[in-house]
């Protein structure tokens, strides 16, 4: 069968996963790994078997094991290639399927929670909300001089979720990061042509100024509200 190998690997590992309240009792109490070889082979199979969570409803435990031992023991395979391709064509369009309508209610969600969030922060003691939507908080006022879209900037910068979950920083890295005004996202780019070098602002960019429906990565989901601490740090021409 023309499957991948860590395809194939994920599903030979989703039976450690299955949630069965007896196996997980007997699992708190079981003898540590000691073979070098065994110990591989369980944190192979627990490590991939908790990104198959989704699909488990989808799996018949006793078929699954049957299908490893088959294939392991390499005897003739009780599903045909052409078939077994057609089956895992159907079953990748219903997990499709299922993810999008998942997306769906997770954006939706976001918009209220972000909506939410903004009306309050806007009312914050310093908070300023532009024309656009962006809101920002001014913690340190430079003196220097204002970019413009054509120029580069160096800053440090700390991106989160609006519940604080930190998925960027530059401070992190130990290096400032350098981009042009008009080459990141929307509420960037407002905040910047706002800024003088030396500020730092905290910025509360809603997600129609920030990536949008798409969202940006696992870390950033759809219609999600971000938040930023920038520093602007210099402008290179």
């Amino acid at each position: 069968m023309k499957t991948t190998f860590i395809f194939s690997i994920c599903i030979c590992s989703l039976f450690l996963f299955i949630n069965n309240s007896d196996v997980l009792a007997e699992n708190e109490n079981a003898k540590p790994l000691e073979k070098y070889k065994d110990k591989v082979s369980y944190i192979i199979g627990t490590n991939i078997a908790k990104s198959l969570v989704n699909f488990k409803e989808e799996i018949e435990l006793d078929m699954l094991i049957d299908g490893i031992k088959d294939q392991f023991n390499k005897k003739t395979l009780r599903v045909a290639e052409e078939e077994a391709e057609s089956v895992m064509r159907e079953f990748s369009a219903k997990m499709n399927k299922r993810q999008r309508e998942k997306n769906k209610l997770l954006a939706k969600g976001a918009i209220e929670v972000g909506n939410k969030f903004l009306e309050e922060n806007g009312k914050k003691k310093g908070v300023v909300t532009t024309e656009s939507g962006l809101q920002y908080l001014i913690l340190e006022q430079g003196d220097g001089p204002n970019p413009e879209r054509t120029d580069k900037v160096k800053v440090h910068y700390r991106g989160t979720t609006i519940d604080g979950a930190e998925f960027d920083s530059s401070y992190k890295r130990g290096k400032p990061a350098s981009f042009p005004v008009n080459g990141v996202i929307k509420g960037w780019t407002e905040a910047l042509l706002l800024m003088n070098v030396g500020s730092k602002y905290k910025l509360f960019i809603p997600s129609e100024l920030a990536y949008g429906q798409r969202g940006a990565g696992p870390s950033i989901g759809p219609n999600a509200v971000l938040i930023f601490e920038v520093e602007l740090l210099g402008i290179e021409k």
